[in-house]
């Protein structure tokens, strides 16, 4: 009995296979480049792992890829399809129509539906996965696990923008908030490794990859975020703004002659770490460059951090308090030099970084075959009043916990 959880992206599909007690990765694989030159598929099952060159028309043909590598009787993980039991599935947006995970049904499915125009890149590739998953695993349950959901705690003085109200009412323009399923993940993690009650808590969380979420989680709940309602908004990403002006869009448009269309572009594929270093995308090459004396990494890595540690103290002011700072995702798993630098500053909050502490933290990933291994360190000295800590995401663990959750209250697995 396993089950199956599914990422369908527009170009990638990503899955991963657990135990039901989701303690177990039996096998974890990507197809990539759909529809692109280059395509592969690669997986990893205990013992045996492989990547593969094939031609990969859409996501018809990953899905048929996803279960053949499953079923191979030599690098596979089931002699069957029946052994999965259960599916769940990342869903980006569920606007403020889903406040929870759900089992998936035709309503739930005409409802993402509507939800589209609110997320035109996310939705209609998951909503392809739900789609072909239904295909493939038609008598078991599916389940919807949304990045939107976690946010959905958000009181309305946070998530409201200051225009007629109209706008919310009639067009649903409102703060959402994004990576939600690391978020909650994360915070529930932290709790244990703090050994204290997540009620008792209030923590902020940075979720910093190329796509970049600061949370302030006050109780286990989210009561603001940085992503609004688009999905450049709050820190500067690898690729993506960030916090900008919004009058900047009419003087680009009128002054410097620019169409929409090459605006979006600017704030969504040209700015960001991108834009100020000139070089990357990538925070790894930014902080090899910048120690190398490169002046725009130095300021791009600065600009970064900066805004990440204004995050910090705004979301400690708005929750009157703070009990720890996490770091997680790529760049916060990964890199002490913008740990160190994001929480420079903030020792009047009761937040310090020991150094050896922090240069050792890294995640660790996840093992193959056996239990879940997690890289969580805390990185504050024993004494700091206030915790910094490195927790290594598990977004796809977290949709199989409620993958099962959901599912064992219409079957029994």
């Amino acid at each position: 009995m396993k089950i199956l959880v599914i990422n369908s992206g527009s170009s990638t599909i990503k899955y991963q296979l657990f135990d039901e007690a989701v303690e177990t990765v039996h096998a974890k694989g990507i197809v990539a480049r759909l529809g692109e030159a280059g395509s592969y598929i690669s997986q990893e099952t205990p013992g045996t792992s492989f990547r593969r060159n094939v031609v990969v028309h859409g996501h018809h043909d990953a899905f048929e890829l996803m279960v053949e590598a499953l079923l191979d009787p030599v690098r596979g993980a089931i002699r069957s399809t029946s052994e999965v039991t259960a599916v769940g599935h990342r869903a980006v947006h569920g606007a403020d129509v889903f406040l929870e995970s759900t089992l998936i049904t035709p309503e739930v499915i005409a409802k993402l539906e509507e939800c589209v125009p609110l997320a035109p890149l996310h939705n209609p590739p998951n909503l392809i996965g739900i789609y072909e998953g239904l295909k493939l695993f038609p008598n078991v349950p599916h389940v919807a696990v949304f990045d939107t959901s976690f946010h959905q705690t958000m009181p309305p003085k946070a998530y409201l923008y200051a225009i007629p109200l109209e706008y919310y009412t009639e067009h649903k323009i409102r703060k959402y908030g994004f990576h939600g399923t690391s978020c909650r993940y994360v915070a529930r993690r932290a709790a244990q490794l703090l050994v204290r009650p997540l009620e008792s808590l209030k923590m902020v969380i940075g979720h910093l990859g190329n796509g970049v979420t600061i949370a302030a989680v006050d109780g286990g709940k989210s009561i603001d975020t940085s992503i609004g309602f688009a999905t450049f908004g709050g820190v500067m990403m690898g690729t993506r703004t960030g916090d900008i002006d919004p009058g900047l869009i009419f003087y680009l448009v009128r002054n410097l002659g620019m169409t929409v269309d090459e605006v979006e572009k600017l704030y969504y594929r040209q700015g960001g770490l991108l834009g100020v270093s000139g070089v990357s995308n990538d925070m790894r090459v930014i902080v090899e460059e910048a120690q190398a004396g490169n002046d725009r990494c130095q300021l791009a890595l600065e600009m970064f951090a900066y805004r990440v540690r204004s995050y910090i103290g705004s979301y400690a002011a708005a929750m009157g308090g703070l009990d720890a700072v996490v770091f997680t995702a790529g760049i916060g798993e990964n890199s002490p030099e913008v740990r160190k630098l994001s929480c420079e500053g903030l020792g009047f909050l009761g937040l310090t970084v020991d150094d050896a502490l922090n240069k050792g933290a890294g995640g660790a990933g996840i093992a193959i075959g056996d239990r879940i291994a997690i890289g969580d360190y805390v990185i504050s000295p024993p004494d700091s009043p206030t915790k910094a800590l490195v927790v290594a995401t598990n977004e796809e663990r977290m949709i199989a916990l409620d993958t099962v959750e959901i599912a064992r209250r219409h079957l029994t697995i």
